[in-house]
């Protein structure tokens, strides 16, 4: 079996290696294959040469190397990601250190064991170390998921995470239209609504950023979200 990595890619130049050899290192459980899939979304900076740069270095590892020409967004650039993807099953994973790839075992297990279809990882549930970072974007994170809750019927903690594992057939068999950060409201409800979907969730750690250190998320972007979770849940039902 195969696992397909897909990872958004904006302005991530100086960094971006960390995380690929993260991936790199992980050793998968069942002797899956990694496949990692970068999507450039047309960076200013250098991150299109610090990826050339580290295919060149690690022949070894197979990474298929995508670009945007014009900046659309995370969700068009995970768009690009997931419809370019052949393993049999499907991750997402940012390009920064917030969330650690040796925790993929962990989120794929529900899937291989046969019992689900769909694995998010919480950020809000388990044992696992958090950083402490902002009092009001994790209270915006707990009214979006409840938000969303409240229209999907489904009782997850923490919708917006970005560690997000799908069957590939499932999540290639949505029509995913949020170009921005709406993605991860927009797949919930649509995941939500494939007849007799197993979702499962389970707890995962988090290694926040500030905006000094290059975290991108907003306010307008948790409006954005809001509006989402109404759109997609309601009128697009």
């Amino acid at each position: 079996m195969k696992l397909s990595i897909v990872i958004p890619a904006y302005n991530e130049g100086p960094t971006i290696h960390h995380i690929l050899n993260k991936i790199k290192a992980v050793q998968l459980i069942s002797g899956m294959f990694k496949e990692i899939i970068i999507v450039n979304d047309c960076s200013k900076d250098n991150t299109e040469e610090s990826i050339k740069a580290y295919q060149s270095a690690n022949p070894d590892v197979e990474i298929s190397y995508y670009k945007h020409e014009v900046n659309m967004g995370k969700g068009a650039a995970l768009h690009t990601g997931i419809q370019k993807a052949t393993g049999d099953i499907v991750i997402i994973q940012d390009a920064d250190l917030e969330y650690n790839p040796e925790e993929y075992n962990v989120l794929l297990q529900p899937i291989l064991d046969g019992f689900a279809d769909v694995v998010y990882g919480s950020r809000f549930m388990g044992g696992n170390p958090h950083r402490i970072l902002f009092f009001w974007h994790s209270i915006g994170n707990r009214w979006l998921t409840t938000a969303s809750n409240m229209l999907t019927n489904l009782n997850l903690t923490d919708m917006e995470t970005c560690y997000k594992v799908f069957k590939r057939e499932i999540i290639q068999g949505l029509k995913l239209e949020e170009k921005r950060f709406g993605f991860e409201p927009e797949v919930t409800a649509k995941i939500s609504r494939v007849p007799k979907i197993r979702i499962y969730e389970v707890g995962i750690s988090y290694y926040g950023r500030t905006y000094e250190e290059g975290k991108k998320i907003g306010m307008k972007d948790a409006f954005r979200a809001l509006y989402c979770i109404v759109k997609y849940n309601v009128f697009k039902k």
